[in-house]
């Protein structure tokens, strides 16, 4: 099964694709969309829709598991987050691929066993379960993370 895991981002949607064979899983790739702060929001979401779907034809996943936006204390973030997730969902359901939301503490426990790990204790655990994953921004090493997540949550559905 291939896993593409999406970290949603009106200026930063980190991507990462994840093969999972029984209970090993392989790093194959994981970036960053990064639409211009200078641009509108329609175009920024045009490039994050574009960007999300370049990667599903490119990598063909099985499965994509993407971040729950958690509610800020700024009303208009959390509705900005909310239409990158939307693009991105959009992209990925557009190509029928399944879709499976986790919220943050929820990944984070899954990885570190703590639902409120920071960043660093994430990329920590992301660099042992995936040593070849070299994430180079936060939002990359929090999108191999909601990948690993799934892989974990799907073990246990099944």
């Amino acid at each position: 099964m291939r896993v593409l895991g999406i970290d949603p981002g009106l200026l930063h949607t980190g991507w990462a694709v994840v093969d999972v064979n029984g209970a090993a899983r392989h790093y194959v790739a994981s970036g960053v969309i990064l639409p211009k702060a200078s641009l509108s929001l329609p175009e920024r979401l045009a490039i994050i829709f574009r960007g999300v779907s370049e990667l599903c034809e490119q990598f063909h996943p099985n499965e994509c598991s993407i971040e729950i936006t958690f509610v800020n204390k700024n009303p208009q973030t959390t509705l900005s987050l909310g239409h990158a997730r939307a693009a991105a969902i959009v992209a990925v359901a557009n190509q029928n691929i399944p879709i499976f939301e986790y919220e943050p503490n929820v990944i984070k426990k899954s990885l570190t066993s703590a639902g409120h790990a920071d960043k660093d204790q994430v990329y920590k655990m992301v660099r042992m379960l995936l040593p070849a994953a070299q994430p180079k921004t936060p939002d990359e090493s929090d999108a191999i993370a909601i990948a690993l997540a799934h892989t974990n949550m799907s073990r246990i559905r099944v």
